[in-house]
């Protein structure tokens, strides 16, 4: 609604499916091969994310692949050298032996994914850029209204997502982080927009999800300054999640998600610490993967952590 629709469809999105088509035990941890933590948390989070698991293990090719070797694997543990080999062509700044951000790495797999999808396509409009798997699973539109406070004229602007970053430094709740990032901003001055009825320089910027996608990913933005530093603070969110309130149409019917992955960062600084995190595997049940091990855990335990990476599937 309000938007160009694509001419060409890369990937239809009803062939999507949201349920675990194969229901089985955790599959295998992941070792470190030095300072991959950030690497492996986000591996595992992907692996346990249904509709990509599934469309990934019903391809011809999905023998060879990352996800098909952890959930299939008879062993504990198993050395994802393959992706670490291959780190360069995921994102530039990554380094086998250094330490890296969780939230960074998963957003280059994602356009790195995005990428291979579009491998060979030539002259492809944008918009069709939104309809390859990964972003019918994990993309969606924000709609972005500026609105005049003289005349209140108004001009709507839309941009594709895979994930969303958000302000937690006055903020006790995810609820709460979410409502501050669609509240509307006053904007004036040098670097405000200039209305095209009245000329005025004083409007109102408000952003609201426009179109949902199937997989809700979020980033509690934790680092405090470019220096590094750190925020602590719990910052409580829930098993699921209405996306309503927060949409550019709010009057519909509720648009609910479940939890199925958390990313924790542990350490005092921004720059230096450990990463693990917290899966729902297809038997319905919850684990904690840090690294080698993979252990069983209630959603108590889920919901009390020091959040970075939250995963929520529609």
């Amino acid at each position: 609604k309000g938007m160009t629709s694509p001419q060409r469809i890369l990937f239809p999105p009803e062939e999507i499916c949201m349920d675990w088509q194969q229901r089985q035990r955790p599959g295998a941890g992941l070792c470190n091969l030095g300072s991959t933590c950030y690497v492996n948390v986000v591996l595992q989070c992907l692996t346990y994310t249904p509709p990509l698991a599934n469309y990934l293990l019903s391809r011809e090719h999905s023998r060879l692949l990352h996800v098909r070797k952890v959930l299939r694997s008879s062993t504990s543990a198993i050395w994802p050298r393959t992706v670490i080999r291959d780190l360069k062509f995921i994102g530039e700044e990554f380094e086998p032996d250094t330490a890296g951000d969780a939230f960074e790495f998963l957003s280059c797999a994602l356009k790195a994914m995005q990428k291979a999808c579009l491998s060979g396509s030539s002259n492809l409009d944008i918009s069709s850029q939104t309809t390859t798997i990964v972003h019918q699973i994990f993309g969606g539109f924000l709609k972005s209204r500026v609105t005049c406070l003289r005349c209140q004229a108004a001009s709507d602007s839309y941009k594709a997502f895979l994930h969303v970053l958000l302000d937690i430094k006055e903020a006790s709740s995810l609820t709460a982080a979410l409502e501050d990032f669609v509240r509307p901003r006053q904007l004036d001055g040098k670097n405000c927009f200039q209305c095209r009825k009245c000329e005025k320089n004083t409007v109102s910027k408000r952003i609201t999800v426009h179109h949902v996608p199937k997989v809700f990913t979020v980033c509690l933005e934790r680092a405090a300054d470019h220096t590094g530093k750190k925020i602590n603070t719990f910052v409580e969110y829930p098993e699921y999640l209405d996306l309503r309130p927060y949409m550019s149409d709010t009057a519909e019917e509720p648009l609910l998600y479940s939890l199925y992955a958390v990313v924790v960062h542990s350490g005092d600084t921004c720059l230096d610490g450990h990463f693990f995190c917290y899966t729902k595997a297809s038997n319905g049940l919850w684990y904690k993967m840090d690294d080698e091990s993979v252990d069983n855990c209630g959603i108590h335990a889920v919901l009390s952590q020091q959040a970075y990476l939250l995963f929520y599937a529609r």
